[in-house]
């Protein structure tokens, strides 16, 4: 069974058990070992038959067209971001997104936004698909405390939030920002887990148990905005709104904004929110 099949046939079995007969419009019926739907009947919901299906949960080497994925998507009751996920697990070719050809390097613009915002109060950082820390503003290694770099390690937000336990100290809401990061993280490994990088660092992170345990979940989520909590020594707390941005000349990298969220501190910070949205726009 190849690693990509394994994953597609876990995520198939765990999106499974979390839908009961109930959810579907099925009765409960009788001699139920198991949480969940049984294969013949996602696959008679889903129109396929169960051989077929049961082949996909194998990890048999077979190609579901896009309607059969989306059939399943609606009958495993999964959000948009597990739909497009399982999509890039079934397919024989991922959209491995690669930087398009600009007038200057993706690196170039990466560190161009970062040094724009050098005096910004709030953090900006940049990072790749590995997780690996590209560039980063002051107020970043402020509040992040270095992303625990060492003469040994180089930055790296996951290993941080994992193995550093300044990240619990800093991170009110820990347990849900790592959970959610390493979420985050499932659809680039699917995409670039024959990167000699991400491998490393997937090696890595399964000394967390916390990591596995989330990991071995199978849940997945897209980059989207999301707010982070900070208890900074001295100060109080902090809540921050996450805004990620991606350019056809940096993908899969990304840029990652903090933008403050009391209202109150509109006018303050009109120049930080303004930076955000002119890079969204493709403005800088």
């Amino acid at each position: 069974m190849s690693e990509d099949r394994e994953t597609l046939a876990d995520f198939l079995r765990t999106r499974r058990a979390k839908v009961s007969p109930a959810d579907v419009g099925l009765p409960p019926g009788l001699r139920r070992r198991t949480p969940g739907l049984r294969r013949d009947e996602v696959a008679v919901l889903a129109g396929i038959s169960v051989t077929w299906y049961r082949y996909l949960e194998q990890g048999r080497s077979v190609q579901p067209s896009d309607q059969v994925l989306d059939a399943l998507a609606r009958v495993l009751l999964l959000s948009e971001d597990e739909r497009r996920y399982l999509h890039l697990l079934a397919s024989r070719t991922p959209d491995r997104q690669r930087p398009l050809t600009a007038e200057i390097s993706g690196a170039d613009i990466i560190r161009q936004l970062v040094v724009l915002n050098e005096d910004n109060p709030y953090p900006v950082y940049a990072a790749d698909i590995s997780c690996d820390l590209l560039a980063w503003n002051p107020s970043a290694d402020r509040y992040y405390d270095g992303f625990g770099a060492t003469a040994s390690a180089a930055p790296n937000m996951l290993r941080w939030l994992l193995f550093d336990d300044e990240a619990r100290r800093r991170l009110p809401q820990w347990s849900a920002d790592a959970c959610d990061v390493v979420h985050r993280w499932r659809p680039l490994v699917a995409a670039h887990g024959d990167d000699p990088r991400v491998r490393a660092r997937m090696e890595e992170f399964r000394n967390s148990g916390e990591f596995r345990e989330w990991w071995d979940q199978h849940d997945v989520q897209l980059h989207r905005s999301r707010t982070r909590f900070f208890e900074l020594p001295g100060r109080p707390t902090e809540a921050l709104r996450l805004v990620v941005v991606q350019a056809p000349e940096f993908v899969p990298s990304f840029v990652v904004f903090h933008v403050p969220t009391d209202p109150t501190r509109k006018e303050q910070h009109h120049d930080t929110r303004r930076m955000v949205g002119d890079v969204a726009a493709g403005q800088l």
